[in-house]
């Protein structure tokens, strides 16, 4: 039974905040994952993302595999293109870029991914992915070659995010970007999560526990931490699950 999806969607409901630690298979060594996946373990994580806009062939399938050795964790993809899909995660984000305007990121490559996702028990989850202005290009930008939304047209943001809806996605990703220099604001968070019924991903420039309570407090659903943990894994110390008392 597919229950990925059904999991988050009663996390919102119970306004119970989600954290996931993306990893991307070309900046993560095989011999760091156990050490690096056991930090995760007592953090407040509870998912791993795993891709990146330009991972080598077969990485994201060695690496997954590695992982699920060492956490219970639902792992999840996060895929720049159809050769990170492997059916040893357990679920996929369906990406489809629409702050963009380049056909191959809305559709030609979901189309491109159907007959090798046919072929594997991953759960789906249909999501819009909205590439927000953070200061600087990211690695997204370069790949995909469109332009992020910019950050004072608010109006649009929210729009575009409500048509994902409209569109049938059961998810809203906002992103900054890996490395941004700006996370997205809480103005931003805010208005869009007043506009959706479904829940709401933020991720990008996220490398505080701050910045990661005011994505919650404003209205992200889950929050998707990354270059915080390849940069300071210190950072671990701060999100770390309290300790259960015991007699």
């Amino acid at each position: 039974m597919k229950t990925l999806y059904k999991n988050i969607l009663q996390a919102m409901l119970k306004d119970q905040k989600l954290l996931a630690v993306l990893i991307d298979p070309d900046k993560m060594k095989l011999d760091h994952v156990e050490l690096f996946i056991k930090k995760v373990n007592i953090s407040l994580a509870t998912h791993i993302f795993v891709g990146g806009s330009t991972v080598e062939a077969n990485a994201t399938d060695i690496l997954v595999t590695k992982i699920k050795q060492f956490t219970t964790l639902p792992v999840v993809l996060f895929p720049g293109d159809v050769t990170q899909i492997t059916n040893k995660a357990d679920g996929l984000l369906f990406l489809s870029l629409l702050s963009g305007r380049n056909p191959e990121y809305l559709i030609d490559k979901q189309i491109a991914s159907v007959s090798k996702l046919r072929e594997t028990t991953l759960e789906i989850i249909p999501t819009g992915y909205i590439l927000i202005e953070n200061g600087k290009q990211t690695a997204v930008q370069r790949v995909t070659a469109t332009k992020p939304l910019p950050r004072n047209d608010i109006q649009q943001i929210i729009d575009t995010a409500k048509a994902g809806e409209y569109m049938g996605k059961q998810l809203i990703y906002l992103e900054a970007g890996s490395g941004a220099i700006q996370p997205i604001s809480e103005d931003i968070i805010a208005k869009v999560k007043q506009e959706l019924n479904i829940p709401l991903i933020v991720g990008g420039g996220i490398k505080t526990k701050k910045q990661l309570q005011s994505a919650y407090n404003s209205g992200a659903d889950l929050v998707v931490i990354g270059t915080a943990f390849e940069d300071d894994e210190s950072f671990f110390n701060d999100i770390k699950r309290p300790a259960i008392a015991t007699t």
